[in-house]
């Protein structure tokens, strides 16, 4: 193997795993850590009435915080506006970052039907980011800078050699190993960035395989993780890290940022959906008391599935008549509980309540 030149391409990126030892005293402490505050998220989140009725909120807000880590930006309000409104906002950043989320659901989906993470997989989570046809890369003269425009590091060249890479890593991590699947995914993330398959879109389709990889192992069996929120606190840490695995082999270092990413994130998640379902139950409380006709628990979640609502959504959920449910939705935004916003000729409803939490 040469010795690694940032200006020419990777041709000889190691192929996993890794021969270093990886299991130091340091990285297995940590997955204990990190494993007992996944497990935690993971128990609270199966126990819930309802498992999935944050799942839209929590990948839109991952979509959101994945996306700006490409410095493409935009607003809760107007990503969630974007989402649910039926005049199509001309937000290109809220529709990048729906196009994220999409893709994020169809790897769940595919994963249900077939549990495997594949080459093909991840061509077709690429396409939905893209929302075009794009495939591997084919041609030369990819390199990667940083913000002065110095290239930092030129990924491998070649289909054939980048399909080879790629095949590889879908062997390692679909086969049985006895290595702890955070460890592993740490280092499945590295590589994936490192083989740097599709012209664009590397980054943000990288972050959904660690969330498709949780599920896959049966980790988190809804994953409802931000883990692109620790990336953005620490980013310029993230692209050290993964230089160093790469110039001096510093696997540890590398291994060690991705255990405190899940550390640090479940830990936050789970302190944040004790706090959705705080408000919601104090909300739930108070339509009981002020809105007895209105309330039912059909209603709160659907005010508590995303910040925005609408007439339809109620309507969907079979809560009364177009008019009744009219009703409903005056009668709370006139006792404070939601506020009104035209959107074309809709009229969308905020749960400010709810808002407030995600904005935090």
């Amino acid at each position: 193997m040469t010795a690694f030149n940032k200006d020419i391409p990777y041709n000889d990126l190691p192929l996993l795993p890794p021969k270093q030892e990886l299991e130091t005293t340091a990285v297995l402490r940590k997955t204990i850590k990190a494993s007992r505050a996944l497990s935690k998220l993971d128990g609270a989140i199966t126990n819930l009435p309802n498992p999935i009725l944050f799942l839209d909120t929590i990948h839109l807000q991952e979509a959101k915080a994945s996306s700006e880590i490409e410095n493409i930006v935009t607003t809760n309000d107007n990503l969630y506006k974007t989402f649910i409104a039926d005049k199509k906002i001309e937000n290109p950043a809220a529709k990048e970052v729906i196009n994220y989320k999409e893709a994020l659901w169809h790897g769940l989906k595919q994963l249900e039907k077939k549990p495997f993470i594949t080459t093909n997989l991840c061509v077709e989570i690429v396409q939905q980011i893209k929302q075009n046809t794009s495939g591997i890369r084919t041609t030369p003269g990819t390199t990667l800078s940083n913000t002065e425009g110095k290239v930092i590091y030129t990924p491998p060249s070649g289909e054939e050699i980048i399909r080879n890479k790629l095949s590889n890593l879908e062997k390692f991590i679909n086969e049985s190993s006895t290595l702890d699947p955070l460890i592993k995914m740490a280092l499945m993330h590295y590589q994936f960035e490192a083989i740097h398959p599709f012209s664009d879109g590397n980054g943000r389709a990288g972050r959904i395989l660690l969330l498709l990889y949780l599920k896959l192992e049966k980790l988190l069996d809804i994953p409802a993780l931000y883990l692109s929120e620790y990336i953005i606190n620490n980013k310029t840490s993230y692209y050290k890290k993964l230089r160093l695995v790469t110039e001096k082999e510093d696997w540890e270092g590398w291994v060690l940022y991705i255990l405190d990413m899940v550390e640090t994130t479940a830990t936050k998640g789970l302190s944040r959906l004790e706090e959705i379902i705080e408000v919601m139950e104090n909300m739930s409380n108070e339509i009981k008391s002020k809105l007895p006709r209105a309330y039912s628990k059909g209603l709160i979640e659907v005010l508590f599935r995303l910040p925005y609502t609408k007439r339809q959504y109620l309507i969907d959920e079979k809560l009364g008549t177009p008019k009744t449910v009219g009703n409903y939705l005056r009668d709370l935004e006139k006792e404070g509980f939601l506020k009104s916003v035209k959107v074309g000729k809709e009229k969308l409803y905020l749960n400010y309540r709810l808002m407030e939490v995600l904005d935090k």
